[in-house]
């Protein structure tokens, strides 16, 4: 990546709140690396936003960005089998990590598809109260839209008492939320697959007619509400036709 697109990126992500979604203000230059990922995928059904392919393992992802320095550490590249997969653990901490997706066209492909499998949930976590609200896994779509204010964005989160299907907003009504998973899982080490049509919940959010140009994604596992450990895993971020 450039100096450039580096400088960019990392003011963009200065420019946003803990809570808000970061890295999705302003489109980076033609060119740049981060696009390289986003690859058509087979029958072009869905196409690849992240897959961690392109990453060392034990190492902070390429091609993403964090707010704060130490948010590198909290989230790392790990391997199982043939399969690479982002890990984050949080040690109160309540730092997001971004990415750019400039090949996504949310009105071709209105569906964001990906894994994730929560390890620990931060002790004493509950998303309805703000001085308890840390997750152990969530995934954010977002869209420019202030530069002073930040992205509006769509957030999905695993959560570990908020049951299932409640909605929440955030960041003075910037985030809208949407609980996909509540509880501990049946198995601790077996992917759960999502998939959503985020143009759909945009509209009904935002109460928006129109098809909005996505900025990105971002994931995050923050433990910093609750002074705790939160950890969770990401994997195969995919935009799809269906």
């Amino acid at each position: 990546m450039s100096r450039r697109g580096r400088t960019l990126a990392r003011r963009l992500l200065l420019a946003l709140s803990v809570r808000a979604l970061i890295l999705l203000a302003l489109l980076l230059a033609a060119g740049l690396a981060w696009a390289q990922a986003a690859q058509p995928a087979g029958d072009d059904v869905c196409i690849v936003l992240e897959d961690f392919s392109k990453s060392k393992v034990g190492a902070f992802p390429v091609g993403w960005e964090v707010r704060q320095d130490e948010g590198k550490s909290v989230y790392t590249v790990q391997e199982e089998g043939d399969k690479h997969f982002l890990r984050a653990v949080s040690k109160g901490l309540g730092i997001q990590a971004a990415r750019e997706t400039a090949e996504w066209n949310l009105q071709t492909h209105p569906i964001l598809a990906w894994s994730w499998r929560p390890r620990q949930f931060p002790e004493g976590s509950n998303e309805r109260d703000p001085k308890k609200n840390d997750s152990a896994l969530a995934v954010y779509m977002g869209v420019p839209h202030s530069k002073v204010r930040g992205p509006k964005a769509v957030k999905y989160i695993w959560s570990q008492k908020v049951p299932a299907g409640t909605r929440l907003t955030s960041n003075k009504g910037l985030t809208q939320v949407r609980v996909l998973k509540s509880g501990a899982p049946q198995s601790k080490d077996a992917w759960v697959e999502e998939k959503v049509n985020v143009l759909k919940d945009w509209k009904a959010a935002f109460k928006a007619s129109g098809t909005p140009k996505v900025g990105g994604i971002a994931v995050l596992t923050d433990a910093d509400d609750t002074k705790s450990t939160a950890s969770g895993d990401y994997a195969n971020f995919r935009a799809c036709r269906s």
